[in-house]
């Protein structure tokens, strides 16, 4: 199919975005940044797009969703939101790592591209992509300092990106090779990723996956008084 309509999903991080995708274009975006909104805008920015573009839910294609790693919650209202529509649409669904997602931008601007997303303190979820987009280290979890990234940064210009890199600016900027962008992450990155799985047909099983959120869950301890 040569301009398939793809909507994309992504609330792995504080953002809560949606966009259409018309083909390689991106059609129409709704999107805020206000903190625990995913519940309450999903949704409505799910038929504003379709409703800006003037389709019906009937004339998706597929539905990309952004997988993670990424805030536990975020992750849930977007796969589940997801599942949903695609399981009554009966159209495929598209998974999308949220760090290449980040990185899909900012390839070009460097050798490598490290994306970050922020995970407490000096904590973050990053992976390693080359500037064609090839993946050259897995999605993990890293407690940055100024030593982490000495050998990569020594021998490549490495664009730091995504929501964690504003905190390592820092201890890495001593680096001459080391390059910032902390725009937030968006739906419409996700537009040429989806396209490209679309056409190879590289589509979930809608029942049975699962978000990727790299660490397990653990549930804070409540604060009330008297509760254990």
């Amino acid at each position: 199919m040569e301009n398939p309509y793809i909507l994309c999903i992504e609330t792995s991080t504080e953002i809560c975005s949606v966009a259409l995708a018309h083909g390689e274009h991106c059609a129409t975006l709704q999107e805020c940044n206000t903190n625990n909104s995913h519940a309450k805008n999903m949704i409505p920015f799910v038929e504003e797009v379709l409703k800006q573009a003037n389709i019906s839910k009937s004339q998706l294609n597929a539905i990309a969703v952004g997988v993670g790693p990424g805030s536990y919650t975020g992750l849930r209202i977007g796969v589940s939101t997801t599942k949903g529509l695609a399981y009554s649409l009966d159209i495929p669904v598209i998974a999308i790592s949220t760090l290449e997602c980040i990185a899909e931008p900012f390839l070009n601007m460097a050798e490598h591209c490290r994306p970050m997303i922020d995970a407490r303190r000096m904590e973050v979820f990053t992976a390693l992509y080359s500037h064609d987009g090839q993946l050259l280290e897995e999605p993990n979890a890293k407690i940055v300092d100024e030593d982490c990234f000495a050998e990569e940064l020594t021998n490549f210009k490495t664009v730091f990106c995504g929501n964690g890199a504003e905190k390592c600016k820092e201890v890495l900027g001593k680096y001459p090779n080391a390059l910032f962008q902390t725009e937030p992450l968006s739906a419409q990155n996700m537009v040429p990723i989806a396209f490209r799985k679309f056409q190879a047909k590289q589509f979930e099983n809608v029942a049975y996956f699962e978000p990727f959120y790299l660490k397990d869950y653990v549930a804070a301890k409540p604060k009330v008084k008297g509760l254990v």
